[in-house]
């Protein structure tokens, strides 16, 4: 199967189900009944039908819109869509995609030539619950980084 590959580097692919592996019945099913790890069998159904391949971004979720651009009626604009990688996690779409999908943007990255700025900086997922969490220095979680009480501070005891 082959895959376009830009100038920015981001792969289009050439259909929706290029990189269909067969499922196990478990897989099957997951697919049918939940919609938090990846695509589900109706989005896929209707990926393949209604759909083309935009681009894709840096974690692996591929972007779509309704063939040729088409004017969805009940809309008023085309269908966009996004199907991730893994799990459905909205803080992995980049604020460039982010634009597109919601209609900010006209063109998809994948179209655009954007010089990025010196000052700006790469996206990043939402980080919480994982060791590369943020933790400010006052934190319990913040290991050994933790300011010294000055002496200013005086603990409440029951009596006081």
């Amino acid at each position: 199967m082959w895959t376009y590959k830009p100038r920015n580097g981001m792969n289009v692919f050439p259909h929706p189900l290029a990189n269909a592996h067969p499922m196990s019945p478990k897989d099957f099913l997951i697919r049918i009944f939940t919609w938090w790890n990846g695509q589900t069998f109706g989005t896929q159904l209707w990926t393949a039908r209604y759909g083309e391949a935009v681009g894709e971004d840096e974690y692996g979720n591929r972007y779509f819109r309704t063939k040729g651009g088409a004017i969805d009626r009940s809309l008023g604009f085309e269908r966009r869509w996004v199907i991730y990688r893994d799990y459905a996690d909205p803080s992995t779409v980049g604020p460039a995609w982010h634009g597109w999908l919601h209609h900010t943007l006209d063109a998809p990255p994948t179209q655009e030539q954007v010089q990025p700025r010196p000052w700006w900086k790469p996206h990043r997922p939402n980080m919480t619950g994982t060791p590369a969490a943020y933790r400010p220095s006052g934190s319990t979680l913040a290991q050994a980084r933790r300011p010294r009480a000055t002496g200013d501070y005086r603990a409440w005891t029951p009596g006081d």
